[in-house]
């Protein structure tokens, strides 16, 4: 969507007459339908004074077209400015530039990820050049008008405040500046020659309506990469039962329009394949021209995946085919082909850090598909906001006279095939009994460690052999090395033990980064996920007691959001209330206790548990 639209001229002439910023302001209100805060408005005041300056180079045809707040489809990010034209050649450009008012930053670990002051305290945020990378891929990917008219489109970020300090134009940057050209507080004469190596003649095209009206759909050259990345990679081959579900989901996506919606529910287990199948979709989906998205609403999966796909922890073209499930609130209907929904279990009802925006994250997946699919476990719901369970999906997609389709995927790939230790989880943690009271037979490794560092000694041995083990932990410490990143979080000064939590350094990358085994991770980070073993700490939110595996929510570390509530939940239905708590610690535990394919090793911090867990695995030895 466009907000304001001229050429260089009319531009000009706003800013000369000090009123660029009401005029943007009136075509915002127009074709956006609102208002915006007083520190954007006074943000176009400055910023267009410094593009003007920019502008002012004669050179730069006077009829050049000029856009500003261009809202990209799909996505609630807007291009600051554009700048389009023909070059030499009468080829067709449009120069994508995302202003910033920065002064300073901070060098970060993370790919295109710096820290800068923002909405009133220093945050970490997409480097700029990024940002406007990110936009032209965008488009380029996905919009039909741009990839067949060959419209060049060339993103570059303009800091006009910010004096060089060699910290946001880093080498640590520099692939992404290669991408995207950033210019800083002097460099005005660097951007006017950037300019003009691609606009030499005006815009006699009308480049930007072009672009507006194009129709979303996957370019072929993005459908080609990713099936490149797919082929060969032996972690996405589909085996049995996900080859059916995989050819199901094909099937149903090619019948589906916006009079005929489908919904697919796949039910599976851990270990069962769903994420495999997912990534697939999203592949074939793509090569056969259907605008598509892998959703999940924790960012691990998404994020992971993204990176075993394309084999490298920088970020790509094909971030733009991953979302968050928070992303549909204000999409209009049956705006994808398909949404793949991932972990589904997790769905929540209101979106936004806040949870209050929206009104129902399964509602507004539906809505804005014609064909969603949905894996889930009703198992691995791990905390008080978790809803998506096969009735609620059913509900929803009855209500927009979707088609409902349910299958099952039932092989066991983690845990090395094993149903069996699955339902002696479920048993020994008192989930719901079962005949396998022993792990006799089982060709799985599971061990009780009496410390936590043994246990951390052990993984961190496993994992020299491929990069396949990591420690978990049930969140019962607090996050203290977020503030201060010389603190440790997980203290038993019994065994006189300490660690970090994975989530400051590694964050949704810890599964996979070399390095991450010396930190431990969470169910926030490793649920979905999976490697060949796993280590986990059991918390004093789990304890035995009169002959019963109990919960104790109040041992849960105050900053975990799982249990946000559950005092208020507890007066108000109690009986209710114990139950979910119940249910939410102990799902918590067998899902990080099944990420391990080949072993889970356990260290226990309530004796009574400890010797409890020793038992049974004794009995199954001596048995």
């Amino acid at each position: 969507m466009i907000v304001y639209q001229g050429n260089k001229q009319d531009f000009g002439e706003h800013v000369i007459l000090n009123k660029i910023d009401s005029v943007i302001l009136d075509f915002y209100k127009k074709n956006l339908g609102r208002s915006t805060s007083q520190s954007e408005i006074a943000s176009w005041r400055s910023s267009m004074q410094y593009m003007n300056n920019v502008l002012l180079d004669p050179e730069i045809p006077i009829d050049s077209g000029v856009v500003i707040e261009y809202q990209v489809p799909q996505t609630s990010k807007r291009i600051d400015f554009i700048i389009t034209g023909q070059n030499e050649q009468q080829k067709s450009f449009a120069i994508l530039v995302e202003l910033k008012q920065w002064e300073k930053a901070q060098l970060t670990d993370k790919d295109a990820v710096v820290a800068t002051y923002v909405g009133g305290k220093v945050r970490e945020v997409s480097h700029p050049s990024y940002q406007a990378w990110s936009y032209a891929s965008l488009l380029n990917g996905f919009n039909e008008a741009v990839y067949t008219n060959n419209i060049q489109l060339v993103p570059c970020a303009y800091l006009h405040n910010y004096a060089n300090d060699q910290i946001i134009n880093h080498t640590f940057y520099s692939s992404h500046i290669e991408k995207a050209p950033l210019f800083l507080k002097d460099d005005v004469a660097n951007l006017r020659s950037f300019i003009k190596k691609f606009i030499r003649f005006g815009d006699k095209e009308n480049i930007i309506l072009k672009i507006e009206n194009g129709r979303i759909k996957p370019s072929k050259a993005l459908a080609d990469s990713l099936s490149q990345m797919l082929k060969g990679n032996q972690e996405f081959i589909l085996i049995d039962d996900q080859k059916v579900v995989y050819e199901t989901a094909i099937s149903l996506a090619l019948r589906s329009s916006e009079s005929k919606k489908n919904v697919l529910i796949v039910e599976g287990g851990p270990g069962t394949g769903k994420s495999v199948v997912a990534i697939n979709l999203l592949v074939e989906l793509t090569k056969k021209g259907l605008f598509s998205q892998y959703v999940s609403k924790n960012a691990a999966p998404r994020t992971v995946y993204e990176a075993k796909l394309k084999g490298t922890f920088k970020k790509t073209e094909i971030s733009n085919l991953f979302s968050g499930s928070g992303a549909f609130i204000a999409c209009e209907q049956n705006r994808f082909d398909a949404l793949i929904v991932d972990e589904a279990h997790r769905l929540n009802e209101k979106s936004g850090m806040f949870r209050n925006l929206g009104e129902n994250q399964i509602k507004e997946i539906i809505s804005a598909s014609k064909f969603a699919i949905f894996f889930i476990d009703e198992n691995q719901k791990v905390t008080l906001q978790d809803i998506g369970q096969k009735e609620e999906i059913q509900k929803w997609a009855e209500k927009f006279d979707a088609s409902i389709t349910t299958v099952e995927l039932s092989s066991q790939f983690r845990c090395n095939g094993s149903d069996a230790y699955l339902a002696w989880l479920d048993h020994i943690l008192g989930i719901r009994e079962t005949a396998n009271i022993t792990l006799e037979g089982l060709n799985y490794e599971f061990k009780l460690v009496d410390s936590p560092q043994e246990l951390h000694d052990q993984i961190k041995k496993l994992n020299s052999l491929k990069n396949s083990a990591r420690m978990v932990a049930g969140y019962c410490w607090e996050w203290n090395s977020r503030k201060d990143s010389r603190l440790n979080d997980i203290i038993i000064e019994d065994h006189n033990f300490a660690a970090k939590w994975n989530l400051t350094e590694d964050g949704n990358l810890w599964i996979i980064n070399p390095d991450s085994v010396n930190e431990i991770g969470c169910i926030h980070t490793c649920q979905g996920l999976e490697v060949d073993y796993i280590g986990v700490i059991i918390g004093p939110d789990l304890v035995y007691d009169d002959g019963e595996v109990k919960v104790d929510p109040t041992k849960r570390a105050k900053s975990d959001a799982s249990l946000k509530g559950y005092k208020t939940l507890l007066t108000n239905d109690p009986e209710n209330a114990k139950q979910t708590i119940k249910s939410i610690i102990k799902n918590t535990y067998r899902t990080l206790m099944t990420r391990g394919m080949k072993g889970c090793y356990i260290h226990v911090c309530d004796e009574k548990l400890r010797e409890y867990f020793r038992k049974h695995i004794n009995l199954s030895v001596s048995e």
